[in-house]
């Protein structure tokens, strides 16, 4: 079953309304390769906030865009509270969008800066795996040579 309907114009009242896309559970998902269960624990953590009919949950191009968004932010190691803050702050009017930008920046420099830590712990690693390799390699062809 699917919800999903084309953008078109419809007569309503002599007067000419935009019906939007809409999009269930699962295309979805199949749309951005994750399960109906991500997307359902993202709703309970209230990054997305479908439309309900009963039991179906509708979702419209804004909650496509804030998946999209999410996903997107998961990918880049952002946490859930950062992804929300910087969502929310999208959806305050009428200066978000500017404060959701400098939000994003301020936050992509702290992910750079962790991923420099990391990296140079994973350099130093590299080198004491490199010396315990190195004398363990000495040690069996001292103990070959007896």
């Amino acid at each position: 079953m699917s919800t999903s309907k084309a953008e078109a114009t419809t007569p309503v009242n002599g007067s000419l309304t935009r019906q939007r896309r809409t999009y269930s559970i699962g295309e979805l998902a199949r749309m951005f390769e994750v399960t109906p269960r991500t997307i359902r624990f993202y709703e309970q953590e209230g990054l997305l906030a479908p439309e309900r009919r009963g039991q179906t949950r509708i979702y419209h191009e804004k909650d496509r865009v804030r998946l999209k968004l999410t996903l997107r932010g998961k990918r880049l190691g952002f946490s859930l509270a950062e992804i929300r803050e910087v969502i929310e702050m999208y959806d305050a009017m009428p200066d978000g969008n500017a404060r959701q930008l400098k939000r994003l920046l301020e936050i992509l420099a702290d992910k750079r800066n962790n991923m420099e830590r990391q990296l140079e712990d994973i350099r130093l690693m590299q080198r004491e795996l490199d010396d315990v390799e190195m004398r363990a390699r000495e040690v069996l062809e001292r103990l070959g040579q007896d």
